[in-house]
């Protein structure tokens, strides 16, 4: 026998009985069946076990099926960390549904072309988001998705857009309803914009079985084991909080709902609940570090955290140390489900210097557990760089944890994957032991407090601006932020603008954190055919100071 056909596989096939598809709904299922009476959630004096946030996912499966919502429809949710964004992650594909979190901190029109370009069929608001989401479905010009209000009574404000309330939904629906499972587990489970390299919002689409396995890897990459109490300090909708909602679920753990970063609430509920893990950006640490209630000393037991975003500053490192919080280091993209590599602790870095232990746990890292590869290719030749910490390549991965693809955009997809890697437009070196360390972010791409905005699309905006001749936006090192836009601007002859001028239009024209915080005039370096040399405007970023023309 050849090929396929051997001793091994004649007569022993896929059955029912050795082969399930593999889904993070899974885990609560058993969770909620072995943990019944654990704690799954608690958020602002409410509670619920994993047997009652079992029946609360069922339920509102079942009212979603009831509406004639399944398979390959959109739901969408646009809410902070509440109990109903995490369930949302269970309910929604319980259903057959692909579950789309919406970034909370968009504009109007970014989240009509998700909803539009998604086609959700329905969506979840919380009451802090009704005006936007308002305006948002008056820009829709295709059919509408139908609303659904989630109250909380944590947050004074807002007004009630949808025809029903999420408890009033759930009430309708049914706890014993049977979950539909994915017939492929290739399926997708989540849909996810990010604005990739260009102004244009890429829907990235993910699968079952990747975000089990992602889900699984968390655990191993974090040391998370049974049971651990985890604050959600990371936006769930950031690429579904890094897979977290599921993790936990397979951990048997708690999810602390945190609705925002407030330094004192986090303090305050890290000692109330015994909190054992947490995940954010540089920024969310950094502003823990220099909070006013910060611990002055650092606890017995410390706060397992992930931490995210451009290199951490080695002084956030240190800093979280101090305060009882140990950071590890890990790196990805929406595209790979979150965090997909980390800066694996070898023995010894205990008995370091702060500062020499936090130099080593700056890198990027090497591939999550459940990750076939991450190292640094040279994109010409595809072969992978030396190990010498200096030969820079494109950082790439390669695996079970990289998404399907982009939601109707195969070009973008099939460059994406040139040469059987996933292509992340990030920069980078290999050291002696083949750590991965980036050496710059994608020339269009600004990491900001964790999000990220693309250069393209701020220049878009800047060159609607009447005295702007030509524009252009790079990173620009920010100790609170990690990294901002900083604008370049040439003004057309006998124009005149101010750095308040420009920035105010921008804000006019686009989301808060995607403005330029700081603007610099003059004549902008072009090549012989014209175009902008971005890598000169790095090289003055960190000295260059705005002023007035």
């Amino acid at each position: 026998m050849s090929g396929n056909h051997n001793q091994y596989s004649v007569g022993l096939d896929k059955t029912p009985a050795n082969f399930v598809a593999l889904t993070p709904l899974s885990f609560l299922a058993r969770t909620a069946a072995i943990y019944p009476d654990h704690l799954s959630t608690i958020y602002e004096g409410r509670t619920f076990t994993w047997s009652e946030t079992h029946a609360r996912c069922r339920r509102f499966a079942s009212y979603l099926a009831g509406r004639g919502i399944g398979r390959g429809d959109t739901v969408a949710v646009m809410l902070p960390n509440v109990p109903a964004m995490n369930e949302a992650h269970f309910a929604v594909p319980m259903s057959g549904a692909v579950l789309n979190a919406l970034n909370i901190r968009l504009d109007a029109p970014s989240i009509a072309f998700q909803l539009d370009h998604g086609g959700a069929k329905l969506i979840l608001v919380d009451p802090e988001f009704s005006g936007l989401i308002a305006e948002a479905l008056t820009l829709i010009s295709g059919p509408k998705p139908a609303v659904i209000d989630v109250d909380d009574k944590a947050f004074a404000g807002g007004k009630r857009i949808g025809e029903i309330e999420y408890e009033e939904a759930l009430a309708q629906g049914d706890p014993g309803f049977k979950t539909l499972l994915p017939d492929d587990e290739w399926d997708a489970i989540a849909l996810s914009y990010t604005s990739g390299t260009t102004g244009n919002p890429k829907g990235v689409v993910i699968h079952h079985r990747g975000a089990y396995l992602n889900a699984v890897s968390n655990i191993l990459a974090s040391n998370l084991g049974q049971h651990p109490v985890y604050l959600w300090t990371l936006p769930m909708f950031h690429c579904n909080g890094w897979c977290f909602p599921w993790t936990l679920a397979a951990a048997a753990g708690v999810n602390v709902c945190l609705r925002k970063v407030d330094p004192a609430k986090i303090f305050e509920l890290i000692l109330k609940h015994n909190v054992t893990h947490m995940c954010g950006a540089p920024i969310v640490y950094n502003t823990l570090i220099n909070a006013t209630g910060a611990p002055k000393t650092a606890n017995a037991r410390p706060v397992i955290g992930l931490i995210a975003g451009a290199a951490p500053p080695v002084a956030v490192l240190e800093g979280a140390e101090s305060i009882g919080i140990k950071l590890t280091h890990v790196y990805g993209l929406t595209e790979v489900y979150g965090p997909a590599s980390f800066c694996a602790e070898q023995p010894g870095w205990d008995e370091l210097t702060a500062e020499a232990r936090a130099q080593l746990k700056r890198r990027q890292g090497v591939s999550y557990p459940l990750q076939e590869a991450i190292t640094v290719i040279d994109p010409e030749t595809m072969r992978e760089v030396p190990h010498d910490g200096e030969t820079v390549g494109e950082v790439m991965f390669r695996g079970n944890i990289v998404m399907k693809g982009y939601l109707k955009n195969e070009k973008a997809t099939k460059e994406s994957f040139a040469g059987g890697w996933f292509h992340t437009g990030d920069l980078g070196v290999l050291d002696e032991h083949g750590y991965v360390i980036i050496k710059d972010r994608s020339k269009d791409i600004i990491i900001s407090g964790g999000e990220n905005i693309s250069s393209v699309e701020v220049e878009d905006v800047l060159y609607k601006h009447p005295a702007v001749l030509f524009a252009a936006v790079v990173a620009k090192p920010d100790s609170k932020w990690g990294e901002v836009p900083c604008a370049f601007i040439e003004l057309k002859d006998n124009a005149r603008a101010t750095e308040a001028e420009i920035i105010a239009f921008c804000r006019s024209h686009m989301s808060g954190f995607k403005t330029p915080k700081a603007v610099v005039f003059g004549t902008i370096p072009k090549t012989s055919t014209g175009k902008i040399q971005k890598f000169m405007l790095r090289n003055q970023v960190d000295s260059a100071k705005a002023i007035s023309a």
